[in-house]
């Protein structure tokens, strides 16, 4: 009971000594904190004290003066470094004897400000090496009078380093390291380098930039020489020229495939000079094709014997004759060429079976198909061969078209469906014509080939 009772006497008063504590134990950990940072201030101080030089730029000459002044820098440095960090150490110890739980925080800013220190004298010995060596060149080479830098001063040094590197004097061989300059010096030089070159450019006054201005506004064209409106007319007279043949010859070929051959003759007669130009736009039409069909023709006479006699019905321009060693009878309604016979091609004057070849190229024009083939099997030789090229798009069906032609007195040797612009056939006669001249052969009838306006 007694010790309940003192038990609870105590507590009132534990709990009221506890504030008084931790008021003591916080002002004590100030007052250390405070001791602290002017002792680790004081020693930084006396640290920039030792780095900073002392004495007064000795002559390049003295070198043996400089180094015992740098060992005994070197040797005071050490010595308040140390000093220092037995001081820290032993306060450390003291604290941990005497100081509150949250010493270890104090502990931990001591030494990060220790290795500040170190890292402060580190820097400083860098710096000296720096100076050394700077030294060494200077007395290697000797100043000359526009060099007006202080050597003891390495910001100095390390400016002139990045600007102007030094030139090697042409007696010293030892190789000197190369200074790269930072993004911001290069961005530096280069605008200095363009002010330099602004600064000697002409000044432009404000006036000059409008006074060229009215000169290009009041520029003339020049005027067209009488030659350049005579080569205009002439152009426009050749392209109304081109037009109109190209009208004439779109008419001239619907005429030739809307009617029969004698009245193609009858209009060639009355104007000569339809038919050249009829010939020059039809040449000018095939010679788009990838393959002329007139060459086909002559590529497989040139296969057979030259002795054998052809008849090329519709020849133009005698192309056939002049690429084959073969005789040739050239007939067409009007004549480009010395060889050919003007006739109509259902009447021509060949006598019977006298003709082992003939050729229809592209000339099964008009309204008589039938005849032409008709004739072509009277001049032809017993066994004589028919070829016949013609525009696809003229043929709605093939077959309608060889079972006339078989009826005419022919038979199916060959047929070359291939070519995207022309069919080719070759028959063989067989016999007359197998039907009389009054009997309908509807697959003669060929559409026409009409050229559309380009």
């Amino acid at each position: 009971m007694f010790e309940e009772v003192e038990w609870a006497e105590e507590a009132p008063l534990a709990a009221s000594l506890r504030p008084v504590a931790s008021q003591s134990r916080t002002e004590a950990a100030s007052q250390v904190k405070g001791s602290k940072r002017r002792q680790l201030l004081a020693t930084l101080r006396a640290l920039e004290a030792a780095s900073l030089p002392q004495q007064p730029p000795s002559l390049p000459g003295s070198d043996s003066e400089e180094e015992v002044v740098e060992k005994k820098k070197k040797h005071s440095k050490k010595a308040l470094f140390a000093s220092a960090s037995t001081e820290v150490e032993e306060k450390g110890k003291k604290h941990q004897k005497r100081g509150p739980p949250g010493h270890n925080s104090e502990e931990k800013k001591v030494e990060k400000k220790c290795r500040k220190g170190a890292l402060l004298s580190s820097d400083s010995a860098l710096e000296e090496k720096r100076k050394r060596k700077y030294q060494n060149r200077a007395s290697s080479n000797p100043p000359q009078p526009q060099d007006s830098v202080d050597q003891t001063d390495p910001k100095a040094w390390k400016s002139r380093a990045t600007d102007d590197p030094p030139k090697p004097s042409p007696g010293t061989t030892s190789p000197q390291p190369l200074h790269t300059l930072s993004r911001k010096q290069w961005r530096n030089r280069q605008k200095n380098k363009r002010r330099h070159k602004n600064k000697f450019r002409p000044p432009q006054l404000p006036d000059q930039a409008p006074a060229t201005a009215p000169k290009e506004e009041t520029e003339v064209l020049p005027t067209l020489s009488p030659d350049s409106h005579e080569a205009r007319g002439e152009a426009l007279r050749a392209r109304m020229a081109q037009r109109l043949d190209s009208a004439r010859f779109r008419y001239l070929n619907e005429q030739l495939y809307s009617g029969p051959s004698s009245a193609a003759q009858r209009l060639f007669q009355e104007d000569p000079e339809a038919f050249l130009l009829y010939h020059r736009g039809f040449q000018s039409q095939v010679k788009k094709w990838p393959l002329q069909p007139v060459d086909r023709i002559a590529k497989d006479l040139r296969q057979r014997p030259a002795s054998l006699v052809v008849a090329d019905f519709g020849c133009g321009d005698c192309r056939l004759a002049s690429s084959i060693r073969n005789p040739v009878h050239c007939f067409d309604l009007a004549s480009l060429d010395p060889r050919v016979t003007v006739c109509d091609m259902a009447q021509v004057p060949l006598e019977d079976e006298s003709v082992d070849v003939a050729v229809f190229c592209l000339s099964l024009m008009g309204t008589n198909i039938r005849d032409f083939l008709e004739e072509a099997n009277r001049v032809l030789k017993p066994g004589g061969l028919l070829k016949v090229a013609e525009v696809s798009s003229r043929f709605e069906d093939v077959r309608t078209f060889l079972g006339a032609v078989t009826k005419l007195g022919f038979k199916v040797i060959s047929k070359d469906l291939t070519n995207s612009h022309f069919f080719l056939f070759d028959f063989e006669k067989t016999g007359p014509p197998r039907v009389g001249p009054k009997a309908q052969l509807s697959g003669l009838k060929l559409q026409p080939c009409l050229y559309k306006r380009r």
